[in-house]
């Protein structure tokens, strides 16, 4: 495996905080409290998800975020038209177009780009028109990595949960064809992200890969801070990243 002299950016994820708000429809915890908590904390960017079906982020979050967040707001969306009018009007930096099913736990899996082409060319432009960074959520596969490139895709987000989720025997097989993805994605001039499944344990390897921009984490982070609290769910965090 190739790796930098210094390790991917952090970007967390805050869905779950606000899955634990919905579950019982209150106003806590506050998302807005959280935000500072994690960038104090040293995380390099915010990422939220604003689902079609509202399960956890509300669009109330993704507005009053924007106004207070110092590092970055990643917006992570399906490619719908109503999606892209949101994004338009409140302007994140990045917009990373994720697939969607309404009734899946979590995103289960890349974009299917080649399906999806004009259509997420079109996003591609319209997005980028107005000064956001667009980033594709797909697998670590050459071919999808072209075709990103092909349609205007500045970013790319590699899936990591085969690796995340893959028996030791295998681990080493899709670290690989993530390092590989990562280095063709640098060759053709694309800033690669990762994540999906990422924890404390796993995430050390994909940091330190060569040619990594950032690592989006949340549930792992979230996880932990009920026991340790934000603030040092985050800073292990990225610990366990430099390994």
């Amino acid at each position: 495996m190739e790796q930098n002299n210094s390790v991917a950016r952090l970007g967390v994820n805050i869905d779950h905080i606000a899955t634990i708000r919905e579950q019982r429809g209150t106003e806590y915890p506050d998302l807005m409290q959280a935000i500072p908590i994690v960038e104090h904390a040293g995380a390099n960017g915010i990422t939220m998800h604003l689902r079609e079906d509202r399960r956890h982020i509300q669009l109330n979050d993704v507005e009053n975020a924007k106004k207070i967040i110092t590092t970055t707001l990643n917006l992570e969306m399906a490619f719908t038209d109503e999606m892209v009018q949101t994004a338009l009007r409140i302007r994140p930096d990045f917009c990373c177009i994720v697939p969607e099913r309404r009734e899946e736990l979590t995103t289960e899996g890349g974009l299917d780009v080649l399906r999806y082409k004009d259509h997420i060319q079109d996003i591609c432009s319209d997005l980028s028109s107005v000064g956001i960074q667009v980033s594709l959520f797909i697998e670590p596969d050459t071919n999808i990595i072209d075709l990103s490139k092909e349609i205007g895709a500045q970013i790319i987000e590699i899936h990591t949960g085969r690796y995340a989720n893959s028996a030791s025997h295998d681990m080493k097989e899709n670290l690989d064809a993530i390092c590989g993805a990562a280095r063709h994605a640098n060759d053709i001039g694309l800033v690669v992200n990762a994540g999906h499944g990422l924890d404390y344990a796993n995430v050390k390897a994909v940091a330190q890969i060569e040619n990594m921009n950032e690592l989006n984490i949340g549930h792992s982070i979230i996880s932990k801070s009920i026991f340790s609290g934000l603030t040092e769910a985050v800073k292990q965090m990225k610990v366990a990243m430099q390994g």
